[in-house]
């Protein structure tokens, strides 16, 4: 494992800071996501305005987001039902599995695709070994589900690494090349 794994290409906020016309100018088609955390609060199932409007902006601009958890079918079906949005369950991320499986189902090449997360452990590492750009964002809500914990201590630990190595990473609005 190298450093670079767990090193994001970008780091923004919150999802909902990236902008059609900020995802076009990075030449991104796609957006894969996250569930928990990242797009919805594990908590707050239903989502939010904000939520919404920022997934009409993307339609409105072209731009498809599929969500790519590990979370089972059952859940993640669930979840993103009332978002009408496609997804992929059972990712296994850091494996690229399940992003390796969207490029290839649906027809995108590796500069077209993004994935966005708020773990550098599954998310950005499963970005990196698809060969595709991730974007760090903060969590939505400071807890978590039982099952990230241990992540969760393992992260604190490679963040200080990471930052140490890369001092230019910083919490942006935008999609900031460095």
């Amino acid at each position: 494992m190298r450093l670079e794994h767990f090193t994001p290409t970008y780091m923004v906020e919150r999802i909902y800071d990236l902008t059609v016309d900020d995802l076009k100018a990075h030449g991104i088609k796609t957006v894969l996501a996250d569930l928990d955390n990242t797009l919805l609060a594990w908590n707050n199932p239903e989502g939010t305005p904000e939520l919404r409007q920022w997934l009409q902006d993307l339609r409105d601009g072209g731009i498809e987001l599929i969500v790519v958890s590990n979370n089972t079918t059952k859940r993640v079906a669930k979840a993103v039902a009332p978002l009408n949005v496609n997804f992929v369950s059972w990712s296994l991320k850091p494996l690229p599995r399940g992003i390796l499986h969207i490029l290839r189902t649906h027809h995108l090449k590796h500069d077209e695709v993004i994935m966005v997360g708020d773990q550098m452990l599954t998310d950005v590492w499963a970005a990196h070994s698809a060969g595709i750009r991730s974007v760090l964002v903060q969590r939505l809500i400071e807890s978590d589900m039982w099952q990230t914990w241990l992540n969760r201590s393992i992260e604190k630990y490679i963040k200080k690494i990471v930052f140490k190595a890369h001092p230019y990473l910083k919490w942006e609005k935008t999609l900031r090349d460095n």
